[in-house]
Formats: structure tokens, C-alpha cells, sequence
């Protein structure tokens, strides 16, 4: 039996913990190979750091699953032509289309996510509707073969989902067990409804210096797509 095949494209201004988290669980699954891979195999930095042996998504044949992390760099990601074709490859091919947090905007952008239901980060989900995606608000979506994870620490609670439908409920949970996760965050901030006001509106400005660029991106990203 062939070995179940994930790929994570990484790219420049990645959020790390938007893949390093599912990796941990994915990469556990039996009869599975996680491959992290870059445009031309190159190093990728990501909040101070680097990672490295990465593999060439050009000389990547196939995937069973495509997963695509989330990050800052996002904005940039869905107007770079090479890339976007690799991920329109690799994802045509694939069974399972996954993404983490701002991933989804990646995956809206080629053209993945028209009429489908998806989650991204709180702030940036509203830029799914230019793609004609339609926007969840859970923290894992499903839409058949298309699962999607909403902000960076939802890339776990997905992961936890991908390997219930992959090996089995009993299995995911004894993964879940295994790296004890059993979250009990010290503060109930962690979405906007939960988040006191002055939080929000701190977040909200240090969010803004890119809002404007991100949201061009999106609206220039979905303007190459065939019409419907």
C-alpha cells in the first residue's frame, strides 16, 4: 500500500505555527509522508526563523493532501504567479484540500473555494467573499473534501480532525493524548467576541498598515479567475 502523501508549501513571512502545529500531528499518522516543501526548494523565514531541506514543489509529482499555512506573507503569495501554479497543480490532483488560518485566501485564489465553505482568521475572513467562497466561522470547516482551519492556533483543533478522518477517531485521540493537548489558555481572549474591547481595538491597529494591501491582493487575486 502507497504511502498517504501530504504536502505544506511554505513561502516567505509564513506563520510557523500555522504549519509546525499540524506537522506535529499530521507527521504521526502510520503510512504517511509530510513533505514541507518552498519554491525551488529554498530556505523559508518565518518569524525569526529559518527553515531549511525543504523540498521543490516543482519537482513535487502529486499529493493526496495539499495543506497551506496561513501568514502575513499571504498577501504577497496570492499575486505570485509561479507559486499559485504549483498550488493549482498539486491541489487539482489532491483528494483533500486543507488550509490554516489565512491559507484559505491561497486557496480561494486558486480558484479552489468558489460556492465552498471556509474558515480563515478572524480578521481576514470577509476577504474570502471576492472569491465566492462562503465564510464559516468555526474554527474547523468542512465542506466534503475541503477542510479549513480558522486562525494560527485552529491549525491543531484541524490537524485533530484530518487524522480522525485519515486513521480513525480512537487513533487521533490517542495522538491527541500522546502530545498531551488539553488546552486551557490562562486568558478568554482568543477570539474577537471573547476579547475585552481594548484588546480588540489593539489588535485591530496593529492589524491595519496592512489591511488596505492585503485587501487589493485579494480583490486583484480574484479578478484572474475564470468567470464562474
Amino acid at each position: 500500500m502507497s504511502q498517504f502523501q501530504i504536502v505544506i508549501p511554505l513561502y516567505p513571512d509564513v506563520t510557523h505555527l500555522d504549519f509546525t502545529g499540524p506537522h506535529q500531528v499530521l507527521a504521526r499518522l502510520p503510512n504517511t509522508k509530510v513533505t514541507v516543501a518552498s519554491m525551488g526548494g529554498v530556505d523559508v523565514t518565518a518569524d525569526g526563523l529559518t527553515f531549511a531541506n525543504l523540498a521543490d514543489m516543482s519537482k513535487i509529482e502529486h499529493c493526496d493532501m495539499l495543506c497551506v499555512p496561513g501568514g502575513f506573507g499571504t498577501t504577497d503569495a496570492m499575486l505570485d504567479e509561479a507559486f499559485m501554479a504549483q498550488i493549482r497543480r498539486l491541489g487539482g490532483g489532491a483528494k483533500y484540500l486543507t488550509s490554516v488560518c489565512t491559507g484559505s485566501l491561497i486557496l480561494a485564489a486558486a480558484g479552489f473555494l468558489r460556492g465552498k465553505r471556509a474558515a480563515c482568521h478572524w480578521a481576514w475572513r470577509d476577504l474570502l467573499v471576492p472569491f465566492g467562497a462562503i465564510v464559516d466561522e468555526s474554527r474547523v470547516a468542512r465542506d466534503g473534501d475541503i477542510i479549513t482551519g480558522g486562525g494560527v492556533t485552529a491549525g491543531l483543533d484541524f490537524a485533530f480532525v484530518v487524522a480522525a478522518e485519515l486513521a480513525g477517531e480512537t487513533f487521533a485521540q490517542s495522538i491527541q493524548l500522546g502530545l498531551e493537548y488539553a488546552p486551557a489558555p490562562p486568558f478568554a481572549s482568543g477570539r474577537p467576541e471573547l476579547a475585552s474591547p481594548k484588546v480588540l481595538a489593539a489588535v485591530k491597529a496593529g492589524l491595519a498598515p496592512g489591511a488596505a494591501a492585503r485587501l487589493a491582493a485579494a480583490e486583484q487575486a480574484a479578478a484572474r479567475l475564470p468567470p464562474a
